[in-house]
């Protein structure tokens, strides 16, 4: 903004009404538009400002009087300040005065018939001294005013004060002739004390020249009666009364002719002059055919002014006429202005003809006939019930197209529009028609009580604001209703339906399963239509309507697409390559990954459709809100559904029989059985690896995947579900030890089972002497399946194995304590053997043995009867020993550590 206006410099300094003034400063304004404003002594000189540079301004000043400031306003300086003042004075103007104002001439300036009058003017005063005041136009610089507060300097007043008069006119006059003016203004004064006597003898000349005028008058008074006689008046009396009838005689019939051509011509002129009132019923009704009614208001506007008081009876009798014409036109514009669609330019045109002619035609009879119509109202009611008829027309139309059909119809259609995605649904293009409708129509209602509110176009009656908040409210109530009996599909409507008595029929589960995609558009245009209705300066509660259903919308829309993501999610098992994905946990696959890609993809998606929040919408993610709600909801069915996968790919076979359990190799069955085919394009999978990398992806998601999912949320601004991802961990511990369960006793039990046929095969009993040196084959066989049941969990998930091999070596131990205590007697070299055979085992899986492990394997040894004596036990602790060599390979792998 440029700095403000400062007046510095001005020539003259004083002067009269009219003083051309040269006004000097700085930012006096960068241009001739700039300058607004410029007042002398408080008085308005715009008018007269003529702009020359940021420097310089002239003008004239005003009708001030006065000292004051010279102030200018500017356009980008704004208010400026002044350093100097002009005094303003009224000066006396007379005749020989130069002025800058017309003076308009009294009438005894004018010349009269004979002689010229004496009379002096009124606007001359007569110097009471005697002296002359030209060459006394100098003037002193200070304001009489300020120095005689409460006198004047005028003779006729009482405060008159003689030093003001002297210092006004009388300034440059010396004191000599002061003195000679006193002198003579008191010799008139004693003239005047004189009397009539004093006067006489002061104008004695004149008294006896009229005294011989006198006289002269009467000696030819005297002269003409000799001569002529005391007749001569009367003979000229009867001349001229002879002239006067010889004249009427001859002028009888110029005079009559005359005067009927008068009376024509009079006719004539006010048939022209009044042609307008004459005229005007007719050219009423044609300037209303023509829509011309503005024209019509001035012209019967006109016609009342004119005519409206009148007594003539012709002219009475055509504004009856034409009133009648008018009270018709005001039927038509009345009907014209309630009739719909039409624009609020055009209603506000007839509300005002019709307005205007109200209160032309009030006070009259005929004008009273429509005395309680309010235009302006009606055609408020009227555009508001169009408006609802419209939304529920367009209600109707949509509801009826998608119930119309019979369902063999219903069902060609829904084939149709399965086989053109792009074709939007009936309640798409619903949604879009109705919020254009009240993105044009409810400002123009708006707009239209306003101007009805304002006085704009209310006339002479009250205002209903309530009832108008009224119609806003029910209008806009309506809009949301129709919307939500179109979008919110899933939600239970019967309460909607009960209170509306509408209803949308949800046709076909194709139909809906179309639609809901659609959502989001929906959403979008109801924000369009909600940013237009906001820059309407609506009432609050108004607009909180369309906020609810804007965010109720906006929940579903964020449920729906986390529900388009949970059935993309039930189809990552079709995707899943059993490819290792996470460096730190081996055995989790990509699985997680893409689980978390869609997830992210997911809340983009969210994030950009309903999530964020725009112009005077709610925050849905507030503590303890229905939206929280739905987000831990919808995130927990989502990693539900994920460790469904997990658990569906976990059983899944693609041989729908039961899966041949490993037995002993002793006894001619296979080691394991592949339950699967070979994977499109990659290596054959085997049923337990399907097994173990399900395990390590539940333990992974357990551990790390869940707790980085939360980290996601918050990092698009959720709060952090925790509900959610606890829910979901214990549902996933749940299934990981149900799974766990699973592969133990798949892997256990035969193994278990072998050890009973293995020990007693070939008809072996423990009281028999036997040749002892190395492990019996049982105990071989037991440690070897042990070793390949480590060994592929450690291919494939290293974590996986103390929670499978503990189950598995207490389920060993178990049987080992089981059949140990069903023996009744040991041999001397049984009771060695066995005590080898068990100790080697616990050994070996010593590292993998729980405390009930470890108490079934001292049961077992313990149960050997007779216990060892010392020659035994050193003959069994030599035997261990060299077992313990042979077999170092197989023992080692017990001692790897996990990772």
């Amino acid at each position: 903004m440029a700095p403000q206006p400062v007046v510095t410099g001005l020539s003259p300094k004083e002067g009269p009404p009219g003083t051309r003034v040269i006004i000097r400063g700085e930012f006096l304004g960068t241009r001739v538009q700039d300058l607004i404003g410029l007042k002398i002594c408080g008085s308005d000189c715009l008018l007269s400002a003529e702009w020359k540079s940021s420097n310089k301004i002239i003008a004239r000043t005003g009708p001030a009087k006065g000292k004051g400031d010279i102030i200018v306003t500017t356009l980008s300086g704004g208010v400026g300040t002044s350093t100097v003042q002009f005094r303003a004075y009224h000066e006396t103007i007379g005749p020989l005065k130069e002025s800058a104002v017309w003076i308009e001439e009294s009438p005894s300036q004018n010349f009269a018939w004979g002689r010229r009058t004496l009379t002096q003017s009124g606007l001359t005063q007569e110097d009471p001294l005697g002296l002359s005041i030209e060459g006394n136009e100098q003037k002193i610089p200070e304001d009489l005013r300020d120095l005689f507060p409460e006198a004047c300097g005028d003779l006729s007043q009482e405060h008159f004060s003689p030093s003001w008069f002297l210092l006004e006119n009388h300034l440059a006059t010396s004191f000599e002739d002061l003195k000679a003016g006193l002198a003579y203004l008191k010799r008139k004064v004693e003239s005047q004390k004189e009397g009539q006597l004093s006067f006489l003898k002061s104008n004695a000349g004149s008294v006896i020249d009229q005294l011989d005028t006198l006289m002269n008058i009467r000696d030819k008074l005297q002269e003409d009666l000799k001569l002529h006689g005391t007749e001569p008046l009367n003979i000229l009396e009867a001349s001229i009364e002879n002239s006067i009838t010889e004249s009427q005689k001859i002028f009888t019939d110029v005079l009559v002719r005359k005067e009927k051509a008068d009376s024509t011509r009079s006719v004539l002129f006010a048939l022209s002059r009044h042609k307008f009132l004459f005229c005007l019923p007719n050219a009423v009704d044609r300037r209303a055919k023509a829509g011309e009614y503005d024209i019509v208001v001035n012209d019967y506007s006109r016609a009342k002014n004119l005519f409206g008081k009148t007594e003539i009876p012709i002219f009475r009798k055509v504004l009856e006429e034409v009133d009648q014409r008018i009270l018709s036109i005001r039927k038509q514009l009345h009907e014209k202005v309630v009739k719909m669609p039409q624009s609020v330019d055009q209603q506000k045109k007839l509300i005002k003809a019709l307005t205007s002619l109200e209160l032309q035609q009030s006070g009259t009879p005929i004008g009273d006939k429509l005395r309680n119509i309010d235009p302006a109202w009606d055609a408020i009611e009227a555009r508001a019930k169009y408006l609802e008829a419209t939304f529920r027309q367009t209600f109707e139309q949509h509801a009826n197209k998608d119930a119309a059909g019979t369902p063999e119809k219903s069902k060609s259609r829904d084939r149709d529009r399965d086989r053109d995605p792009s074709q939007a649904p009936s309640r798409v293009n619903f949604c879009e028609e109705l919020c254009d409708i009240a993105a044009s129509q409810l400002p123009d209602l708006w707009r239209l009580g306003q101007l009805y509110f304002t006085g704009e176009l209310r006339g002479p009656h009250d205002p209903k604001p309530g009832d108008f908040k009224k119609m806003i409210l029910n209008a806009i109530e309506k809009f949301c209703v129709y919307l939500r009996l179109a979008i919110l599909i899933a939600g239970d409507q019967r309460a909607l339906r009960q209170s509306s008595g509408l209803s949308w029929s949800i046709g076909s589960a194709s139909a809906t399963h179309q639609f809901l995609p659609w959502i989001p558009q929906c959403l979008r245009y109801t924000r369009i239509a909600y940013a237009t209705l906001i820059g309407l300066d609506l009432p609050s509660d108004a607009l909180d309507i369309i906020q609810k259903l804007i965010d109720e919308v906006r929940l579903f829309c964020f449920s729906i697409i986390f529900k388009r993501s949970t059935d993309r999610c039930k189809k990552l098992g079709s995707q899943e390559t059993w490819e290792f994905g996470v460096e730190d946990y081996p055995g989790a696959t990509i699985l997680p990954a893409a689980l978390e890609a869609l997830l992210v993809e997911t809340l983009d998606e969210v994030q950009s459709v309903c999530m964020q929040p725009e112009s005077r919408e709610g925050n849905l993610l507030e503590p303890q809100s229905d939206g929280q709600r739905e987000v831990s909801q919808r995130l927990q069915e989502f990693l539900s559904t994920f460790s469904a996968v997990i658990e569906e790919l976990a059983f899944q076979s693609h041989d729908e029989e039961t899966p041949t359990h490993n037995v002993s190799q002793l006894l001619g069955f296979p080691n394991a059985q592949q339950l699967d085919s070979v994977a499109s394009g990659g290596a054959a999978v085997t049923w337990e690896q399907r097994m173990l990398c399900c395990l390590a992806n539940y333990a992974y998601c357990n551990k790390s995947f869940f707790p980085h999912i939360g980290d996601v949320f918050v990092r698009y601004g959720y709060p952090l579900p925790t509900l959610a991802i606890e829910t979901s961990r214990y549902t996933v511990n749940q299934l990981f030890t149900n799974l766990l369960d699973e592969y133990v006793e798949h892997k256990g039990d035969p193994l278990v089972g072998t050890i009973e046929p293995s020990m007693y095969l070939g008809r072996f009993q423990w009281d028999h002497e036997m040749e002892i040196g190395q492990l019996r084959p049982y105990a071989h066989e037991c440690c070897d399946n042990l070793v390949g049941v480590y060994s592929e969990i450690y291919s494939i998930s290293p974590a996986l194995l103390r929670p499978i091999l503990e189950s598995i070596v207490q389920t060993i131990s178990e049987e080992l304590a089981r059949l140990m205590s069903c023996v009744q007697r040991f041999s001397f070299t049984g009771a060695i053997q066995a005590h080898v055979d068990i100790r080697l085992l616990r050994d070996a899986l010593e590292g993998y043995a729980n405390e009930t492990a470890k108490n079934y394997f001292m049961e077992a040894l313990e149960a050997i009867n007779p216990p060892l004596n010392v020659e035994q036990k050193r003959k069994a602790d030599e035997i261990l020993e060299r077992v313990k060599r042979n077999m170092r390979l197989q023992l080692l792998c017990f001692t790897i550590k996990e990772p």
